[in-house]
């Protein structure tokens, strides 16, 4: 695969989410009985329902998303990387925007590949079950409904670091470190990008932190394929 891949092909992303609403308390009635019942598997002994919530954002049910940052190569031979952000409070209007870059003339490509660090499991369905609950139409390379696995547009860093290991998990901080690139978790952790937004209200921290994550894929993948990393000066950041 990676052998015939080129790197205008990929389109690579990281999303940030939060609970839905800050404290348990603050859900409705019926709400926290539904959370109570998706979360009954994974309470531990002594662990209560709301013991859990601090992790309500990685369940699209639960959750929203916050920002969106992609990152994506000009030219094939790597020579600019480019960057850009959707980051709301609204996020029907960070999912519409997004949507519209990828139903947008540049990205509508058939060869086109999305690329996230356990995007199959998490990045990408989330998205797509964020829009139907926004209203908003799925765009095709997200729509894999019925769609075999090889079928799909998605290239995974973490499944790829399996090598048919199904069982298991790196997480992409592990996985810079052993490679030798820049950690991106310099600032702030996944853990505590509620905290920082509902209590420091820091919406452009979680961006930075979220493009540092895209920058840090697109190098795990140039390990993969051979080639040399990104360096500052190839970086251009796009304003939303």
């Amino acid at each position: 695969m990676l052998a015939n891949l080129k790197l205008s092909q990929l389109l690579f992303l990281d999303i940030e989410t939060v609970p839905e609403v800050y404290q348990y308390e603050n859900m409705s009635e019926i709400k926290q009985k539904l959370f109570e019942k998706k979360v009954q598997y994974r309470l531990k002994e002594g662990q209560t329902t709301k013991d859990l919530y601090e992790q309500a954002g990685i369940w699209a049910e639960f959750g929203k998303i916050i920002v969106i940052s992609v990152g994506f190569f000009v030219k094939d031979d790597g020579s600019e990387f480019r960057i850009k952000s959707f980051a709301s409070d609204n996020e029907n209007e960070v999912l519409h925007n997004f949507a519209k870059l990828l139903n947008s003339k540049y990205f509508q490509r058939s060869d086109l590949k999305l690329c996230a660090h356990n995007g199959k499991e998490f990045d990408f369905p989330y998205i797509a079950r964020r829009m139907i609950i926004n209203q908003i139409k799925v765009p095709k390379q997200l729509a894999v409904f019925g769609k075999k696995p090889w079928e799909t547009p998605f290239c995974d860093t973490m499944e790829l670091w399996r090598f048919g290991d199904y069982k298991h998990y790196t997480s992409l901080e592990l996985l810079t470190n052993i490679l030798g690139i820049p950690s991106p978790k310099s600032d702030i952790a996944g853990n505590d990008v509620a905290r920082v937004y509902y209590e420091e209200k820091d919406l452009p921290r979680i961006k930075k932190y979220c493009e540092n994550d895209v920058l840090a894929i697109a190098q795990v993948m140039l390990r993969y394929m051979g080639k040399d990393l990104i360096k500052n000066k190839q970086i251009v950041r796009v304003k939303a």
